[in-house]
């Protein structure tokens, strides 16, 4: 029985080769796993509701996914994260997908005159960052804590004070 990088050399794959056809799945793998979180999101970011309800909506999803993710299968979720972290294109991609979405929420948004920003891209970035601690797996270790519901509620509603304050008068 040969051992897998006898296999490989009997095909003619030289080392060099062997590590990048194995970060290409590696990375396949990981923007399989991003796309079924992107992917239900993209239809709320869609849907013709409100936007503030929306928005609260997507957030919401994006929070549940991650966390039954978390807590549906510990080790896997952390095989997961190691493999985002040799991955950085695939999750800069990922997040990029969801500013775009939360941009689309946003502008929807503002054409309606629920939310008065300047700025969709900026502002929807912003909102990824104050919510960041809910829905990121760096803070996954916290996801658990005692009144994190709580400590959502009042970052969501100080995004939501924020979208939709009376622009300033110059």
């Amino acid at each position: 029985m040969y051992r897998r990088s006898e296999r490989w050399a009997l095909r003619g794959v030289d080392r060099r080769r062997r590590r990048r056809c194995i970060g290409d799945r590696r990375e396949a793998v990981t923007e399989r796993w991003l796309k079924r979180v992107s992917d239900p999101l993209a239809r709320i970011a869609a849907e013709d509701t409100p936007a503030p309800e929306r928005l609260r909506k997507w957030l919401g999803a994006l929070l549940a996914t991650k966390r039954e993710k978390v807590r549906g299968d510990p080790e896997l979720f952390a095989t997961y994260h190691e493999l985002f972290a040799e991955s950085r294109d695939s999750v800069h991609g990922h997040v990029e997908i969801l500013a775009e979405q939360v941009t689309k929420i946003l502008e929807d948004g503002i054409a309606r005159g629920e939310f008065t920003v300047a700025d969709p891209k900026v502002a929807a970035w912003a909102v990824l960052n104050a919510t960041a601690r809910f829905h990121n797996p760096a803070h996954a270790g916290e996801w658990n804590d005692p009144g994190i519901d709580e400590q959502f509620e009042g970052v969501w509603a100080l995004v939501l004070a924020g979208l939709t304050a009376a622009p300033k008068k110059k």
